[in-house]
C-alpha cells in the first residue's frame, strides 16, 4: 500500500513536469515570434532541469535543486497569469508545491531510492 502512494505521488511529479513545461511552452508561444518562443521556453526549462533539478542531474545540490525548481514552476504559473491565465497559474503553483512537498515525506523518498 505504502509503496502505491508513493509511486502515485511520483506520477503526479512527473505530471507536474510536464505541465510546467508545456506551460512555459504556451506562455512563450504569445510572443513575437510565438512559433519560435515556445520551444525556446520549454527547451530552456528542460535544459535547466536536466542539468539541476532532475534526481540523476549532474550538477544537482542541495542549493541548485530546489532553486530551479522554484525557477521552473514559478515561472511557468506566471507566464500562465502574464497571457491572461490566472486561476491556471494559481492553481499549478499550488499543486506543484503541494506534490513537491508530497514528495519529501519519508514514505514517498523510500520508493525513490
Amino acid at each position: 500500500m505504502r509503496t502505491t502512494v508513493g509511486w502515485g505521488v511520483l506520477a503526479l511529479v512527473f505530471l507536474d513536469e510536464v505541465m510546467a513545461v508545456a506551460a512555459l511552452w504556451h506562455a512563450g508561444s504569445h510572443g513575437q515570434p510565438g512559433w519560435l518562443w515556445g520551444p525556446v521556453l520549454a527547451a530552456l526549462a528542460l535544459l535547466a532541469w536536466n542539468s539541476f533539478a532532475s534526481p540523476k542531474a549532474a550538477h544537482g545540490g542541495p542549493v541548485a535543486r530546489p532553486l530551479v525548481k522554484c525557477l521552473v514552476f514559478g515561472s511557468a504559473s506566471a507566464g500562465l497569469v502574464l497571457v491572461g491565465h490566472e486561476r491556471l497559474g494559481l492553481a499549478l503553483l499550488v499543486f506543484s508545491v503541494v506534490i513537491n512537498a508530497a514528495a519529501q515525506l519519508p514514505l514517498v523518498r523510500a520508493v525513490q531510492e
